[in-house]
């Protein structure tokens, strides 16, 4: 496509009018900047969407990549994109929707209290667990697996079960989670836009109740939970909590 095709149609809000400086004598990134608007406002390219890569708008318009990468980055940052480190650029979602959840971060929560974090990392590992393949919309493996056991004041509160897609979060394995949560890891990386999950009350198995420190037939607040970025699974994750030393709180 000729660089200036995709502008040549462009409504006035994105073009401009007559009586201003045509668009061919605009620098080459804002041409990408009002064709990129162009394709959302035109509803080509929806909110919560992957946009074509650097590589495919390099080709597209045949300019340098660090023309494509101002381009993306100026839009990044006026909040009509979302770009997500290892996966690609996506379209920011409306701002007068709701469309981002807010879930707490266990170690945030546990310092609101005064309270001192600690993190036990069991697992750290890929997999190929089929129902964990499945969960993440995945056709083949591995997914990333972790485990890790949170704990207050040196007592155990949580025991963490995660899967996560390595298409959005491709150096999950590189990262020290006994210094950072992988919730706030991937929340800072990539706006969480949707979610779901479902809340149980159930006995542990030997293995999480020993992590725990629990009494044999004391029960669990179990939370699975499964969330997307832009329109990709991102992690699911199963979170056991004793019910003697634990409540559930947070803001949707």
């Amino acid at each position: 496509m000729n660089m200036n095709a995709p502008l040549a149609n462009a409504p006035a809000s994105a073009a401009g009018s007559a009586s201003e400086t045509p668009a061919k004598a605009m620098p080459a990134y804002e041409q990408i900047k009002r064709y990129v608007l162009r394709r959302i406002a035109e509803g080509d390219w929806k909110p919560g969407g992957l946009i074509p890569s650097e590589t495919e708008l390099v080709k597209e318009f045949s300019v340098a990549r660090m023309t494509v990468s101002r381009a993306l980055r100026e839009l990044t940052a006026e909040r009509v994109l979302t770009r997500v480190q290892g996966s690609g650029t996506y379209v920011a979602p409306q701002r007068y929707e709701s469309t981002v959840l807010e879930i707490r971060n266990i170690a945030d929560e546990i310092a609101a209290r005064g309270h001192r974090h600690s993190a036990h990392v069991l697992t750290l590992e890929p997999s190929d667990d089929p129902q964990a393949l499945d969960a993440l919309g995945l056709a083949a493996g591995p997914a990333f697996h972790s485990r890790i056991v949170h704990s207050e004041e040196g007592e155990p509160i949580q025991y963490e079960d995660r899967y996560v897609n390595p298409k959005v979060f491709p150096e999950y394995l590189q990262q020290d989670f006994c210094v950072e949560t992988p919730n706030h890891y991937m929340v800072r990386l990539a706006p969480i836009q949707r979610a779901e999950f479902r809340i149980y009350a159930q006995k542990p198995d030997a293995h999480v109740r020993r992590y725990l420190s629990m009494e044999i037939g004391e029960p669990c607040l179990l939370l699975w939970r499964r969330t997307w970025v832009g329109e990709t699974v991102a992690t699911s994750v199963q979170l056991w909590h004793p019910a003697s030393r634990f409540h559930l709180a947070g803001n949707v």
